[in-house]
């Protein structure tokens, strides 16, 4: 890449978002980040060195806008990290309220394809699409029909993506349980400390980023000792 590489990472207040979002301007990446929560997303960002921090939420037509516009003419990374849980516990399939179901979806289906469509004309042969999955997205859980579907969906479409744009790199990647504050709200009032810290699922996403891996759907776990 010529000059400092440009990146798009949503849901970078905290989590897997910001552990990415950190390790990635320690290597000198500028870069445009999100989260719905503006306060924090300002907080945790404060200390970074060459990023645009813009609150809103990723369902939004003009705030997806709004996160190319300050990306520039070329963008060679987007990863859409940001999730919506939805309900928690989470109610029955048979149970689940549409338009809540609607909500979910927006954030982690229509969301993440329209910031793609949006950026897709900034991205040069060889950038790279980071759609971030859940095995939740690939086993029928019970219970987790909701956020579980959506992640189905977006792995699916993610496949479709990396069949239709060849000059790309699109990956679909599962980083695994993580101690993160989503992980928490998915098992209210559990004690969830034996989980990893999300630092610990980046050198996976690093490998693929800083990697030529084809596109495909991989484990974070298992992509730390890629060679790159």
């Amino acid at each position: 890449m010529l000059g400092m590489p440009v990146g798009i990472v949503t849901g970078a207040s905290r989590g897997l978002g910001l552990a990415l979002a950190r390790a990635l301007d320690e290597r000198g990446w500028r870069l445009v980040v999100d989260a719905r929560g503006g306060d924090e997303l300002v907080e945790a960002t404060a200390d970074l060195s060459n990023v645009a921090a813009i609150p809103g939420d990723v369902a939004d037509s003009e705030h997806r806008r709004a996160l190319v516009d300050a990306a520039g003419e070329r963008i060679d990374l987007v990863v859409n990290n940001a999730s919506l849980l939805g309900p928690s516990p989470q109610p029955a399939l048979a149970d689940y309220p549409l338009e809540t179901l609607q909500e979910v979806y927006d954030t982690n289906v229509f969301g993440p394809l329209a910031l793609l469509q949006a950026a897709l004309p900034h991205m040069p042969e060889g950038a790279a699409l980071l759609n971030i999955t859940s095995d939740a997205g690939v086993e029928p859980y019970e219970g987790w029909g909701g956020y579980g579907s959506s992640k189905a969906a977006l792995e699916q479409l993610t496949a479709i993506l990396a069949a239709e744009q060849p000059r790309l790199r699109v990956y679909w990647v599962d980083p695994g349980d993580m101690r993160t504050q989503m992980h928490q709200d998915a098992f209210p009032g559990e004690d969830i400390s034996d989980r990893p810290p999300p630092q610990e699922s980046v050198p996976g996403l690093l490998a693929l980023i800083d990697g030529s891996l084809p596109s495909g759907r991989y484990r974070a776990s298992e992509l730390a000792q890629v060679p790159r």
